[in-house]
């Protein structure tokens, strides 16, 4: 796993600019200063056009792992209002690993499902009791009429003895099988590095939106090179061969539109971040919500038939 120094050296440049910013806020305000900012802006801007134009695979995950971008608690708060949080999963204990409640979204009531993963060192993600709590609030937003909404960050099942012992495979099992046949709306965000059955868990929709540098793959890019090579040390390479990044999986149609992150990356402007999302996110809901139930889950099976025969995989 990445650490937060590797992410952060991909915008040292930039963050160097933005110190010397800094630095001149802190001056008095003269028309010198005042020019001075204005070109360190416009040399922001450029430098982050640069950066973020030409980025490969690797330097992809890294920005999607970024400890400054924005998860489901902070899409919570942009995006929807009277957000009503459910907890535990009436077998173990509540996972803060899975955060789940109905909220409103455009005034609409539905119902909001995501990884809320631990930031650096810990990096820690959601154990079985919160797969459980995740299907048992998808089915109580069933039982309602109420369409959900996930987001979906995961580097991979948590690595510990006692989420092996409750369950997690059958608790990820669970959640497909539910989801693929969940009569109401499911729209489905990717919003950071999500991988393996845990991301899938909850990426089960009619309709998946993914953010424009998020990574979505089978493996996190260096269990992939530790399988493959033996050697963790070439990450890019299997980053490269993933096929993960967002154009990548639009081609292949494993997911539906890409949503555009501002300038430098989600955790640049987290707020305009989740307001780039919302338009996206409101069309997809209502063009959903104004199909059939039946019509709905017919193609959400369809859809995920037709994964691996589309794209450079061929027909």
């Amino acid at each position: 796993m990445a650490t937060s120094a590797e992410s952060l050296d991909i915008d040292e440049p930039i963050e160097v600019l933005l110190r010397q910013a800094e630095a001149l806020r802190l001056m008095p305000r003269t028309d010198a200063t005042q020019q001075e900012l204005e070109r360190l802006g416009a040399r922001v801007a450029r430098l982050r056009q640069e950066i973020y134009s030409a980025l490969t695979p690797w330097q992809r995950v890294l920005v999607a792992r970024h400890p400054q971008r924005p998860r489901t608690r902070d899409h919570l708060s942009h995006l929807f209002t009277d957000f009503t949080e459910l907890h535990g999963d009436r077998h173990f204990a509540d996972d803060p690993g899975i955060v789940a409640g109905f909220a409103r979204f455009d005034g609409n009531a539905v119902m909001v499902v995501g990884h809320q993963r631990s930031l650096p060192p810990d990096l820690v993600d959601a154990r079985p009791e919160g797969y459980r709590k995740a299907l048992r609030c998808m089915r109580l937003a069933e039982k309602c009429g109420r369409p959900v909404v996930t987001f979906v960050e995961s580097a991979g099942l948590s690595p510990d003895v006692g989420s092996e012992a409750r369950g997690m495979a059958d608790a990820i099992a669970r959640n497909l099988r539910a989801m693929a046949m969940l009569e109401v709306p499911v729209v489905v965000v990717v919003t950071g590095e999500a991988c393996g059955g845990t991301a899938v868990a909850l990426a089960v929709g009619d309709y998946l939106l993914m953010l424009e540098y998020a990574v979505y793959s089978v493996v996190p890019a260096e269990s992939a090179a530790l399988m493959l090579w033996g050697d963790r040390a070439r990450a890019g390479d299997a980053a490269d061969g993933l096929k993960l990044t967002a154009s990548d999986l639009i081609r292949l149609g494993v997911i539906d539109e890409v949503v555009p992150e501002p300038l430098g990356g989600a955790h640049a402007d987290p707020v305009r971040a989740s307001r780039l999302l919302f338009e996206p996110l409101r069309a997809a809901l209502a063009t959903q919500s104004a199909r059939s139930s039946a019509a709905r889950v017919d193609e959400r099976y369809a859809r995920l038939r037709r994964i691996g025969h589309t794209g450079i995989y061929g027909a």
